[in-house]
């Protein structure tokens, strides 16, 4: 109301100074009365809400209350109560950085970990966020605003580039209901080119005791990234879509896996914490080392992850 107000009062004092020039000397052709601008187009409200939705969103709002009344979902990001050691930080990397949750990427009902080589990105991350028609304009942008800042700080714990980019991104965020996550498949495709049956409808058929995904495509001749997909429902309320948000995009980083060891992280299955922790930095700061390798074996990167971890806990750099 402020803007519009002001933008009225320009106008008017314009017209009024218009006829005092007028007055005080007439053969002076009088300059053109301001017109304000036109007002921008409301943007279009978001369709009604379907059933499946609401059933999904009601879900997941009695998931988040549950875990806050269990003392989970955390935002803590150093706690007291959860010390670790240089060793704890070096198990914990490896498990998390070489395995994968899920055999060969397929994901299943049940977990099935193979031991992998060391991942991570070249390649600048380029993320580009696409809301479904059911998320609220101001939703998005509140969406957008946080992804944009976590961006921002994964790049500076990593000291890779990683930003927002709509122009020519490789990795893509879908925040959809669980109605637009059903229609995702021709996108998926088009964004992940070698997706199997199995992994489109892992998404497109997301079961809602999966709070989100990320799906990421690798170059096996260097042991890269090349593409990333993850799939938030929009149905979830804020804490619980935050916390999918830092995990998704850090794990896709390459960290791959969860472990139950891991404390306190989002690395962890028990939801314990629902923001990355100084722990899960650490392990990213590991990753993107330049004394580790991508395609280096667990073996390969143990002593180093063994004295990276060492001057971590011991305050170097």
């Amino acid at each position: 109301m402020a803007h519009r107000f002001d933008g009225l009062a320009r106008v008017q004092a314009a017209a009024v100074l218009t006829a005092l020039l007028g007055l005080a000397a007439c053969d002076t052709p009088a300059p053109p009365a301001l017109v304000a601008p036109p007002a921008a187009a409301p943007a279009a409200p978001p369709p009604p809400e379907t059933a499946a939705s609401a059933a999904v969103r009601a879900y997941y709002g009695e998931v988040q209350s549950s875990l806050l009344s269990q003392g989970l979902l955390r935002t803590d990001t150093a706690p007291q109560d959860a010390p670790f050691t240089d060793r704890n930080l070096t198990e914990n990397f490896l498990r998390i950085a070489m395995y994968e949750e899920y055999a060969r990427g397929e994901v299943t009902t049940t977990r099935n970990e193979s031991p992998i080589r060391l991942l991570r990105w070249a390649q600048p991350v380029r993320v580009s966020v696409q809301f479904g028609p059911s998320v609220a304009p101001e939703r998005q942008a509140s969406d957008r605003a946080r992804i944009g800042s976590y961006l921002a700080r994964l790049a500076r714990v990593t000291g890779h580039p990683i930003s927002l980019n709509d122009q020519n991104p490789n990795f893509w965020i879908h925040i959809a209901s669980v109605d637009e996550r059903a229609a995702l498949g021709p996108f998926l495709m088009r964004e992940l080119t070698e997706l199997t049956p199995g992994q489109i409808a892992s998404i497109t058929a997301m079961n809602r005791d999966t709070f989100c995904q990320v799906l990421t495509q690798s170059d096996p001749t260097t042991s890269t990234y090349a593409r990333a997909v993850a799939v938030i429902p929009s149905e979830q309320p804020d804490l619980l879509r935050l916390s999918c948000i830092h995990e998704e995009l850090a794990q896709a980083l390459g960290l791959p896996n969860d472990s139950n060891a891991a404390r306190p992280s989002i690395f962890n299955d028990d939801e314990e914490f629902a923001l990355l922790t100084t722990q899960d930095e650490w392990m990213l700061k590991i990753l993107y080392t330049p004394a580790l390798r991508p395609g280096m074996t667990e073996a390969e990167a143990r002593p180093i992850v063994q004295s990276l971890a060492s001057r971590l806990l011991n305050g170097e750099s």
